[in-house]
């Protein structure tokens, strides 16, 4: 999982909340990101140019990006942007993305009001963020906790527990 924003704050919450959950990559921006890609270590020769190297490229690859400066998420080379509701919400469902987050707590996190716990709000917000997640085609979905609320999923990489 890779996180992008600005906050110092924010990433040692982002790391703190993740720690042990998936590999974890935090960085300021994206050029902090791009500079990281570039710079790691590629095993065995390099190959001729224009040959396939049988890894994604950063544009190919379907991680999730959240760009927290610029409200954006990319995936595959393609980017949208993101309404401040829409990416608290899935701000607020990376911070521990296998946990079943109640109405109300989602509710709490995106509209930061007290005692509102309306479900529609949290329904239509969800519909259109699904919308936008559907667009970039990655894996990542928001799915239906029966009687709880909404979980972040990533079904291209599923998570394998005792191994």
């Amino acid at each position: 999982m890779i996180a992008v924003t600005p906050s110092p704050a924010e990433r040692i919450r982002l790391a703190e909340r993740l720690d042990g959950v998936a590999p974890l990559l935090l960085v300021a921006d994206l050029d902090e990101l791009r500079r990281l890609i570039s710079a790691s270590p590629r095993l065995g020769p390099e190959p001729a140019a224009g040959a396939p190297t049988g890894r994604p490229t950063a544009d190919e690859d379907d991680t999730l990006l959240i760009d927290s400066a610029r409200s954006t998420a990319r995936s595959r080379g393609r980017e949208i942007g993101l309404t401040r509701l829409e990416h608290d919400l899935l701000a607020c469902l990376t911070t521990e993305p296998i946990r079943a987050w109640s109405y109300a707590e989602l509710h709490h996190s995106v509209w930061r009001d007290e005692g509102r716990e309306r479900k529609a709000d949290v329904q239509s917000l969800v519909k259109r963020l699904r919308r936008k997640l559907h667009e970039l085609g990655t894996g990542v979905a928001i799915d239906v906790v029966r009687g709880v609320g909404f979980r972040l999923t990533d079904h291209q990489q599923p998570k394998v527990s005792g191994s």
